[in-house]
């Protein structure tokens, strides 16, 4: 099995982790009678699925499980571009199978007096979809400036995977009651597709790319030291060691 294969398949396994832990508890917090602290609740899991899947597969993939890390890291020369659509297609999978465990799990609960279309992100009434992407662009700067400033940098310290998942605990509190902050489009679509709901689809592709181009472009020419504007090697160099964990340059020339 090459290294590329095996680097889809821990892309596959780890959104699929991180979406049914997510999406899981936006349903079971609706099943339970959603408590006051159901947002929290809702920001904790997302979070700390991310927090263990990056830890678990980051030195496999680099840790991606999101269309939008992909192409910021890409944008940033930390991800070879040849490889961007394949890692999409794995991210892809891996939210559908979770959708499709969703289903199976939480059957019971999907009558329509509790339908929570398997998690899906949605956009809060008052909420326009110009806004919705505005907000959704804005809380993946905030998500991409941390893979860059707590995984990326050669300078950074490891706690890619608790960083990471502290932010999009943090951004699902501020917008998770107005966009419910995916941040990622592999999250949205994955629910989407197997539920049928996909009101504002486009708003959870738009403000994520933006975002995170933004963020790459401002790492790439901002943030990054000179050493660093060089693009990634597409094959791993002999030194590169498996116990190592992140995202970025660090890690993905292992995928």
């Amino acid at each position: 099995m090459t290294e590329h294969t095996r680097a889809l398949l821990a892309e596959i396994a780890g959104t699929f982790m991180f979406v049914v832990i997510g999406a899981g508890s936006i349903i079971g917090t609706v099943a339970a009678g959603s408590p006051p602290n159901s947002l929290l609740v809702i920001a904790f899991a997302h979070g700390l699925a991310l927090a263990i899947a990056v830890s678990v597969f980051g030195a496999i993939s680099g840790g991606h499980f999101n269309p939008a890390v992909t192409l910021g890291l890409a944008i940033a020369r930390k991800h070879p571009w040849s490889r961007v659509l394949t890692y999409w297609a794995a991210q892809l999978i891996g939210a559908v199978l979770a959708g499709l465990v969703l289903r199976l799990f939480f059957e019971p609960y999907l009558a329509a007096e509790t339908a929570t279309h398997l998690g899906t992100p949605s956009i809060a009434p008052p909420v326009s979809a110009g806004l919705a992407i505005v907000i959704e662009t804005v809380l993946t700067l905030f998500l991409m400036w941390t893979v860059f400033g707590t995984a990326v940098s050669p300078d950074a310290p490891k706690i890619a995977g608790f960083g990471i998942g502290l932010i999009v605990t943090a951004d699902i509190l501020v917008g998770g009651p107005l966009t419910g902050a995916a941040m990622n489009p592999a999250r949205h679509f994955g629910t989407a597709v197997v539920s049928g709901y996909l009101d504002n689809w486009y708003v959870y592709w738009i403000g994520p790319f933006i975002g995170a181009a933004l963020a790459a472009l401002s790492y790439r020419f901002i943030f990054s030291s000179a050493q660093e504007r060089e693009p990634l090697p597409i094959t791993p160099p002999a030194s590169a060691g498996a116990g190592e964990t992140g995202l970025g340059d660090r890690t993905e020339r292992l995928g």
